[in-house]
């Protein structure tokens, strides 16, 4: 059992492991590589490009490895079920649109308080799209116990980001990974929310009151979150719902069609 955790790995996540390797690779052989595979906010225009070279660059020895295997072994989950495709996607959407909202609040910051390392500094990291992953854990397994942390599935996304906000408290470096944590969750949530089609069933998205924003947090502060939760997927994501074609399904906003998704129904029990 042990030993079916480090085995059995996609064709494709060991591709895009040795994307993550080669990357860390290249910026310490070459450590002006930073500045233009990066995310730099300054540099951001006209070197657009970094917005989606930034998540592939690790540019720690910790950082590669956690990436590495934290994309090893979640792939090893996800892909067969998503589909290659759907999956690589999946990254792709998740850390492009990360690093825009990390470049958005890098400028907003920088125009608030008038400092130029909210500019300057070079951000980078797969961490974005772990975090995503997670989300894709506690949408399809949310109630598997995991037996080293001895808590169910669907609280690792609120654990990363409780810990990533706790160990921010401790470093100066947290303004390097923090954001990224928090805009992949959240990107995570929207994807899988909203967009990801289920080819099985020809509909967009998990209307589930399972997965809702409001649910990763606390039970006494939803009340609270649903209807902020209900305006940003309105502002995201335009109309609630629409009909689909010919399958007579929805492609699905922010409201819960029970019974609408048997088969995705199933593989949650």
């Amino acid at each position: 059992g042990t030993m079916s955790i480090y085995s059995g790995f996609t064709r494709l996540c060991k591709g895009l492991a040795v994307v993550l390797i080669g990357g860390h690779i290249v910026v310490q052989i070459l450590p002006s590589a930073v500045s233009y595979l990066a995310l730099i906010p300054a540099k951001t225009i006209p070197f657009g490009w970094n917005l989606v070279t930034a998540g592939y660059i690790e540019q720690s020895i910790y950082g590669v490895v956690t990436s590495t295997i934290g994309l090893l072994i979640i792939g090893k989950l996800l892909e067969p079920l998503w589909g290659s495709r759907e999956f690589l996607k999946f990254i792709f959407v998740v850390n492009f649109l990360t690093s825009v909202c990390v470049f958005i609040t890098a400028i907003s910051l920088y125009y608030i308080t008038w400092q130029e390392a909210y500019l300057y500094r070079p951000i980078s990291g797969f961490q974005g799209v772990l975090a995503g992953f997670l989300v894709g854990i506690k949408q399809i397994i949310p109630d598997q116990e995991l037996s080293l942390l001895k808590i169910k599935a669907k609280w690792l996304p609120s654990l990363a980001l409780l810990v990533s906000v706790v160990v921010s408290f401790f470093t100066t470096e947290s303004a390097s990974y923090l954001s990224t944590v928090i805009f992949g969750t959240y990107m995570g949530w929207i994807y899988l929310r909203y967009w990801q089609r289920k080819t099985e069933t020809r509909l967009r998205g998990d209307p589930s009151d399972e997965f809702a924003f409001s649910t990763f947090f606390p039970e006494f502060l939803r009340p609270v979150i649903d209807p902020v939760a209900t305006i940003l997927g309105r502002i995201l994501c335009g109309r609630r719902s629409e009909t689909s074609d010919e399958s007579g399904g929805y492609t699905l906003g922010g409201t819960s069609l029970p019974g609408s998704d048997p088969i995705e129904a199933s593989r949650r029990r």
